[in-house]
């Protein structure tokens, strides 16, 4: 059908008298005129074979063109039953929907949320909270992705039409939650039409319920049953017929209407008394009377020999005659609607006697929208365009700029372009952090973050509110930091959100029946190269708590420096909590009150290497060299000060401190006898390793790093091509989720056992970790990130738990994120916390962990990627109940190092 082949032209000309008078009727009635509406009538061919009819018809209108006639082809035979009129209307609907007719699909907006309103449920919703509940219901359902409005947006989405949504995108971020429920008022003459839509209109007698939310309480489907379902149905129907009506409407403001130059057309088949089919004619005849509104549906329905579309009908004109029964028709239509008679609306028409009358009979149209006006076409709509935004780029080149340009979306966004990195926030896929090339991982594990935030809602939604919904920020480095052209480079960042990531997910999959089991939205946040725009980010992150009330703390901050200080500090003034998965800069807590960390600070860090230089290696001194990553003040670079002084102080006479920068010999280290200790950031150990190949021959004897270095051994691409072939020992915070130790311990330890469940799952990381020798390690960020969303996860639970979510729903404001972090302190006062990095216990003043396990682990040649690290000492537990102080780590490993 989609061709025009010969054979069908043929059968064009050898068309019946009758189909070909249908046929021109229909070419008529379709043809939008330049000024006024057409009044277009229910045709329905009685006796006539559908095939025929629709055969027909549809090859015209599917004859390829740039533009085609809107049409929908539906079978009523599928919709036996009178009341199945709602799926009736859902098939009408998403066909129409479509970017198929090569114009601007219909945008609805009344029918969908009507359908919507009819399929929530407040039976477990106390009589006083209803109307809270069906306004929050309103709000995040008015914030889902418009899979309706904008689905299939391609060629037929102009750039006006996108630049408008933009726009709109952009004032519905800034509008408080006062507008939105001075739009469901109905009140605001510009704001809030739809709503005010369903408060004017006369089905269901709407000003008895006195304002939109008591209307819509009354659509749900609890509250239905004392509704006529007649008036329900109708109710359906006008609100369809309103968004096509829309659709037309010329609009001096909008080039949309005045390119839609057919009607659309409804091709219903096997119309039989009784079925939906039927009753959609009656209720599109009844609701035109009694609205006395225009609609742009062409309706054009077969049924059998002897269907009446209402008791009593005359006998319907011939096929052949259709052309001037539509003149008759709309003589007597006026007198037909004043008196609301039941078949005001139909042209019955019945079979020909003629058939083989193949001469004499009015040529067959094409079935073809006739063009738009010159300047109504996208051409000069997108030139006008054009012309606007080359006025509005000296605006937005200090606003945003390429690669910061979030694409229109309803979800939370808010981006500004500074020092040529895009700093801000987002929740969903218009927005995804860091495209340069090379860091495919950093943007595919938001990408499934902002899948599962869907998927979050949704369940969240289905479950009436009775599952606690919190919002977690990452805030770390997502842009700035140097790579080449096939470097993979924030692996620390992909780790931590992948910690995120499996704890959200965790709870996601939970069984429907988990009352109380809290759902988490996560929102991605930059805070630029080191750390130095995280004050801003911090700033816009203020103005999302203030909106958002689900919003609990904020997990990530990455490095310690000056400006992370600056940013959490910023936090503790807005009330909100702030874990760090790795953060360990002596003093750091002093910035907040409202501060975690899980990792041990650098005093035990700094005792850790020393007791280890000491008691294994037996060294008398210790050469530290320090880095703060492009030339920033040692001042400003908090963790690496903290460290050297802390290590200094302990080793004191016996030790030396020396700044390493790009172009140092290290000739002098060769071999040395004492520790050689790396003390700076991964993004120099690479040129540390270069500066020491020169003693190949002779290396010293004990390289050691900090703990920064596990980013540059977690990326493989940057230790298969490091330089030289040494050994290195380095710290680590977390080594107890290595994948061989998390599947030692699995059998003994739930928390961990449960962990390595979730990661070798198909579904999550991309690729399964820790399954076998070839399949992916874990990094240790993965889980220091997991254990920080599960502390907050189970505080919202328990705090659930107490106020009775089970019983009834949860009120987002009821608990703020202060109440979340003192509950974190409760429960970690009462207990530890047995993470997967092992027991957790804060010191309430500081809050750094109590003797956390610090290890050191061992590499016997850097370069190579497929030897795990292995743990060789360490200091502090992994059991609640395991000895306090520094040991071996048993077994030692076969390529351990000198002792």
């Amino acid at each position: 059908m989609a061709g025009d082949s010969s054979a069908d032209r043929a059968r064009d000309r050898f068309a019946s008298r009758g189909m070909a008078e249908l046929l021109a009727v229909v070419g008529r009635l379709i043809r939008r005129p330049s000024r006024g509406e057409t009044e277009l009538p229910i045709v329905v061919a009685i006796g006539v074979s559908g095939t025929d009819i629709h055969h027909g018809l549809l090859r015209r209108l599917r004859r390829p063109s740039r533009r085609r006639v809107p049409h929908v082809e539906i079978d009523a035979a599928l919709f036996a039953h009178d009341h199945g009129i709602r799926p009736l209307l859902d098939a009408m609907h998403h066909q129409l929907a479509l970017d198929a007719f090569g114009a601007e699909p219909f945008a609805f907006r009344h029918y969908p949320l009507a359908r919507w309103l009819m399929d929530q449920r407040l039976t477990d919703v106390e009589v006083t909270e209803r109307r809270t509940r069906i306004t929050q219901m309103l709000r995040n359902w008015r914030r889902r992705p418009a899979a309706d409005n904008l689905r299939g947006a391609s060629d037929a989405e102009t750039a006006f039409a996108t630049a408008y949504r933009l726009v709109l995108w952009l004032v519905l971020r800034a509008v408080p939650d006062v507008l939105f429920r001075a739009a469901l008022s109905g009140r605001l003459p510009v704001i809030g039409g739809r709503y005010r839509w369903f408060m004017r209109q006369q089905y269901l007698a709407p000003r008895q319920s006195g304002t939109f939310i008591g209307f819509a309480e009354r659509l749900t489907t609890d509250h239905r049953t004392g509704e006529q379902p007649e008036q329900v149905r109708k109710l359906l129907v006008h609100a369809f017929l309103e968004d096509l009506r829309a659709g037309y409407a010329r609009r001096i403001w909008s080039p949309t209407g005045w390119r839609r130059t057919a009607y659309p057309v409804l091709l219903l088949d096997n119309v039989t008394p009784g079925s939906a089919g039927h009753a959609l004619l009656r209720l599109v005849n009844d609701v035109r009377n009694e609205t006395g509104r225009w609609d742009p549906l062409l309706i054009v329905a077969d049924a059998a020999d002897g269907y009446q579309p209402v008791d009593g009908a005359g006998s319907p004109l011939r096929l052949a005659e259709a052309g001037i029964g539509l003149d008759d028709w709309r003589d007597a239509l006026p007198e037909q609607r004043r008196l609301r008679r039941a078949d005001a609306w139909f042209l019955a028409l019945g079979s020909d006697p003629d058939r083989d009358d193949r001469h004499g009979h009015p040529a067959v149209p094409d079935l073809v929208p006739p063009a738009p006006p010159w300047w109504a076409r996208r051409s000069i709509a997108a030139a006008l365009v054009l012309v606007l935004l080359a006025g509005s780029l000296v605006w937005t080149s200090g606003r945003w700029g390429p690669g910061c340009l979030p694409h229109p979306t309803q979800g939370e966004i808010a981006l500004r372009l500074i020092d040529g990195e895009c700093i801000g926030y987002s929740d969903n896929a218009g927005y995804v952090f860091n495209n340069d090339p090379g860091q495919q991982a950093l943007r595919g594990v938001q990408e499934r973050i902002f899948r599962q935030n869907e998927e979050v809602m949704q369940v969240w939604q289905r479950s009436q509110g009775r599952r606690p919904l919190m919002t977690l920020v990452y805030l770390g480095i997502m842009t700035g930091q140097r790579t080449g052209p096939r470097e993979v480079s924030y692996v620390s960042e992909r780790e931590e959100l992948e910690g995120m990531a499996v704890a959200q997910y965790e709870r996601m999959k939970m069984s429907a029946g988990t009352d109380g089991k809290a759902l988490v939205r996560i929102v991605i946040a930059n805070g630029g190269k080191q750390m130095r725009h995280a004050v801003r980010t911090v700033d816009l992150l203020a103005g999302l708590a203030r909106r958002d009330p689900t919003v609990m703390g904020v997990i990530g901050l990455v490095e310690s420096r000056t400006t992370t200080a600056e940013a959490l500090n910023r936090l503790h003034r807005i009330g909100l909590p702030a874990i760090a998965p790795t953060l360990s800069a002596d003093g750091f807590h002093l910035n907040s009150g409202l501060y975690l960390q899980m990792v041990a600070p650098n005093a035990d860090q700094a005792r850790l290497v020393a007791t280890y230089a000491t008691e294994v290696l037996a060294v008398d001194e210790a050469h530290i060299y320090y880095t703060t990553g492009d030339d920033s003040p040692l001042e400003d670079d908090l963790y690496v000060s903290t460290l050297v002084s802390g290590l200094a102080d302990i080793l004191g006479g016996r030790s030396s401190v020396r700044p390493f920068r790009f172009g140092d010999s290290l000739a002098d280290e060769c071999g040395y006898q004492g520790m050689l200790f790396f003390a700076g950031r991964y993004s120099e150990f690479d040129e540390f390793l270069e500066a020491l190949r020169q003693c190949r021959n002779d290396p010293p004897l004990h390289l050691v790093a900090d703990d920064s270095v596990n980013r540059y051994l977690a990326n493989h691409q940057l230790r298969a091509s490091a330089p030289g072939n040494l050994p290195v020992t380095y710290v680590s915070k977390a080594a107890l989720a290595t994948c061989s130790r998390l599947i030692a311990d699995a059998e003994r330890d739930e928390s961990r056992r449960q962990f390595l469940d979730l990661i070798q799952r198909d579904d999550l990381l991309g690729e399964r970790r820790c399954v076998d020798g070839t399949s992916p390690p874990v990094g240790e960020r993965v889980a220091l990130a997991y254990d920080a969303s599960r502390m907050l996860i189970g505080a919202l639970e328990e705090l659930a738990n107490r106020m009775g979510i089970k019983k009834r729903t949860l009120d987002p404001r009821s608990v703020s994120p202060v109440t979340v972090f003192t509950q974190v302190l409760l429960q970690n006062a009462q207990q530890a916390h047995n993470g997967v990095t092992g027991p957790i216990r804060f010191d309430p003043q500081t809050g750094e962990p109590r003797e956390k396990r610090l290890s050191l682990m061992y590499v016997p040649s850097v370069p190579q990627v497929d030897q795990e690290p292995q743990e060789i000492f360490f200091c502090g537990r992994a059991q609640p109940d395991d000895p306090p102080g520094c040991h071996r780590a048993p077994p030692v490993p076969a390529s351990a190092p000198p002792t």
